[in-house]
């Protein structure tokens, strides 16, 4: 017994329906493969007409599932348009651009940044606070330009610095490598409920020496409000011999130099410190046979200086400048910084760490009073006197 199969016809109406599906699908494909140079026509032709500046971009990548795309060895150069000469600023072997995700699940739709081996230039002519500050606009707005989301997290992996002064004698040219910085919640996308829902944390290597950074802040509070730290320890001196020539017209046999730091900022206020520490300086030496005699005139000013105001038992230099004040008008206590540095040569050596008693607490918004010390009793009347007519001028 057979069977008689009947053969499904596609109808006319079917068949011009599939036609319609493929070819919505072969144009989706032909968009997704023209996009990576479409999107590297547009970021060229933005970085060789961005004034001031030209860049260029050697490849795209775009990873749509995952709604992100990489900028690949990207480079972006000061441009001096009366000397047609170019001056290296900014680089990258990769940028990733993406949706942060664990944002999207809390509902906010912004973006994260991930920087891989990048490096930052600043030269002598261009580290003004007022050019500094430009740069740093400018550079929003060209990353604002790559990246349409507000950007809540981004990251830095193996990242340099460089100062570079062409100019002086010997040049300068000092760097701090393998630069690790990760901010978050940068937009308060999620933990809003915490006074500082945001965080940023670096570290870094500077000759030898080590950085960390850590700071807790609210980046959308109307004034400026973080509870930051900061350590730089074990900086090799000797390395920066270039720069002391340069600009100190001496230079270092032995030592190391530290940095801390505390600093605390709310309602217009703010509050911290700063510890400068160099133990085992040496500045004249039998490496200074071949200088000349003014020089090593010169060399022994600084090298007594340092001994004068050095602990003997610890061996080193150093002093603590506290200071506090409304953020428009900063100012540093000189007394004290005189006071630590005289405390820390003839009485107790200070410690070569942060001394963790600055947080978001410590920030008063009425400004403390001033505690004279012995020095300030005796010599202080006349500097008051003077302070006092130049508040009524």
């Amino acid at each position: 017994m057979t069977k008689n199969t009947k053969t499904k016809k596609i109808t006319p109406k079917k068949k011009r329906a599939l036609t319609i599906i493929l070819i919505i699908v072969v144009v989706l494909a032909a968009i997704r493969l023209a996009l990576p140079y479409i999107v590297l026509h547009f970021a060229n032709q933005k970085l060789a007409t961005m004034k001031g500046y030209r860049g260029h971009v050697e490849d795209i990548d775009i990873a749509l599932i995952r709604g992100a795309y990489k900028l690949n060895d990207m480079y972006l150069n000061k441009y001096d348009s009366a000397k047609d000469k170019q001056t290296p600023f900014f680089s990258a072997r990769d940028i990733d651009l993406s949706v942060e995700w664990k944002a999207l699940l809390h509902g906010s739709i912004v973006g994260e940044l991930i920087f891989d081996d990048p490096m930052l230039r600043f030269t002598k002519d261009k580290v003004e606070p007022k050019q500094i500050a430009k740069d740093s606009t400018d550079f929003r707005s060209l990353l604002k330009g790559f990246m349409p989301l507000d950007v809540n997290r981004f990251e830095i992996n193996n990242g340099k610095i460089q100062y570079i002064d062409e100019f002086s004698k010997p040049k300068v040219d000092i760097e701090m490598n393998h630069t690790h910085i990760l901010a978050q919640n940068l937009k308060n996308s999620y933990d809003s409920t915490v006074l500082l829902p945001a965080k940023v944390n670096a570290n870094a290597d500077l000759y030898d020496g080590t950085l960390d950074f850590n700071m807790k802040l609210n980046p959308l509070a109307e004034n400026a409000t973080f509870d930051m730290n900061m350590e730089l320890k074990n900086t090799n001196l000797v390395k920066l011999n270039d720069f002391f020539k340069a600009y100190a017209k001496a230079d270092v046999n032995k030592g190391t130099f530290g940095l801390y730091s505390e600093v605390a900022a709310k309602e217009g206020k703010f509050t911290g410190y700063v510890k400068p520490l160099i133990k085992d300086l040496d500045i004249l030496g039998p490496e200074d046979n071949k200088d000349n005699f003014l020089q090593k005139i010169w060399e022994g000013l600084v090298g007594t200086t340092g001994q004068v105001f050095k602990n003997q038992r610890k061996d080193q230099v150093g002093t603590k400048i506290p200071f506090e004040g409304d953020l428009k008008n900063p100012k540093a206590n000189t007394w004290t910084a005189l006071i630590n540095v005289l405390e820390n040569a003839f009485i107790s050596a200070l410690p070569s760490s942060i001394d963790n008693d600055i947080n978001i607490g410590s920030v008063s918004a009425k400004p403390k009073e001033e505690k004279k010390t012995f020095l300030q009793k005796i010599f202080g009347k006349k500097d008051k006197d003077k302070d006092d007519k130049k508040d009524k001028k």
